[in-house]
């Protein structure tokens, strides 16, 4: 029983080490696989991939970056940080194809124009890389993710001869407009990328830096070309499989311009009430306090706590202002301090530096805050009379 078993793990061993030391045919042919967008936020901005295929190896896997590494000591807390790294992938293609037309996402084929030599070193920079100890990379989503990594690894096959020339329809944009783009502005999705990212995302992305979107590495490889414009780095492109057309569920009355709508509406209508009772509603003020600095103190851990890029220089602090949650108790007062009527009108300033940021192109926002930033800056102004008139009073 013990040299059967043997006999078994030295077969099983011979055939991985034969399995990660294929010469590819003459035959084989490698290409890059673009998956369109899908339903959840997740899946909006698309997937990239190799395809190896040799039929005479009787071979037909993809490789992709940017799978999770669940298995990874806490998990979460990696991820909301920043550290979390993630894995190159290895499938079966048919496996592959099933599983992207099944959730009706569209599958493009480029064939790379390579010769035998570049596509060996490309597929054996593949098995390397697909090693337990190399499998582990530190995920970027703007500069190291599933489509940067398809890029870098077909920049190392061809010794970094690839030219890689504007799309026709290219247009110079921010990294917040390229996500953008692939999203309905007016969606949860979009609203909460413009709360957590920065205004480091507004800054003019270079031609290279658009390949971060696997659509984009798709248009970029379309044009690109090899050894100085000698042969193009494409030789066919084809769609395998093509999304059917999807009935959009989205609703206005759910969307973040509506439903802050109707929170703006509410807390005029309450400020309106109480500019005729000259009263102050107090629990509409600590609710709103509690928000803005709850959101605040979150902005800022997202600045300084982890090692996400995108978060940095993020001037929503100017409306969601951490300091409300410290001084929340001056509002349970009957009487405030003559300071704390300075503070709301430096809260109301920063509302104005806010729509200066926006106008001038330091950082776009969220037009889904816009009903409520506005009824925010009347709450705060109607907060300064009233408090005025108290320490007239007194």
């Amino acid at each position: 029983m013990k040299k059967a078993l043997l006999f078994l793990f030295l077969f099983i061993s011979v055939k991985l080490v034969i399995a990660q030391n294929i010469t590819l045919s003459e035959q084989a042919e490698i290409s890059v696989l673009t998956i369109g967008p899908g339903e959840s936020l997740n899946d909006s901005f698309g997937h990239s991939a190799f395809r190896i295929k040799d039929p005479v190896n009787n071979l037909d896997v993809t490789y992709g970056y940017g799978e999770y590494d669940f298995d990874a000591p806490n998990f979460y807390l990696k991820f909301a940080q920043g550290k979390l790294n993630y894995l190159i992938s290895k499938i079966d293609f048919q496996r592959f194809y099933q599983i992207y037309a099944y959730y009706n996402r569209t599958i493009k084929e480029q064939a790379l124009n390579l010769n035998q030599a570049e596509k060996q070193k490309l597929y054996d920079f593949l098995i390397n890389n697909y090693k337990p100890e190399n499998r582990r990379y530190l995920y970027d989503f703007f500069f190291d993710n599933c489509a940067t990594k398809i890029k870098d690894v077909a920049k190392i096959a061809v010794n970094n001869s690839i030219t890689f020339n504007k799309p026709e329809d290219y247009k110079d944009a921010t990294f917040r407009t390229l996500i953008q783009n692939n999203l309905n502005r007016n969606s949860w999705g979009s609203l909460g990328i413009d709360v957590a990212l920065g205004s480091v995302i507004d800054r003019k992305a270079t031609s290279e830096d658009h390949m971060f979107l696997p659509e984009n590495i798709y248009l970029f490889f379309e044009s690109a070309s090899l050894n100085n414009g000698e042969k193009p780095l494409v030789k066919s492109s084809r769609v395998l499989f093509q999304e059917k057309e999807r009935v959009k569920s989205n609703s206005f009355f759910t969307s973040p311009l509506f439903v802050f709508g109707l929170i703006g509406f509410f807390i005029l209508f309450i400020t309106y009430k109480d500019r005729k009772k000259n009263s102050q509603s107090k629990w509409l003020d600590i609710t709103l306090f509690i928000i803005t600095g709850l959101v605040g103190v979150f902005i800022l851990l997202l600045w300084f706590a982890t090692d996400h890029k995108g978060t940095h220089q993020n001037y929503n602090l100017l409306w969601a202002f951490a300091l409300n949650v410290l001084v929340i108790g001056q509002l349970f007062r009957k009487k405030v301090s003559a300071w704390f009527i300075k503070y709301i009108k430096l809260l109301a300033i920063l509302l104005c530096l806010l729509t200066l940021h926006w106008i001038i192109g330091v950082q776009v926002f969220a037009i889904g805050l816009i009903p409520f930033l506005i009824a925010l800056f009347i709450r705060y102004l109607y907060l300064i009379s009233y408090y005025k008139k108290q320490v007239t009073v007194l």
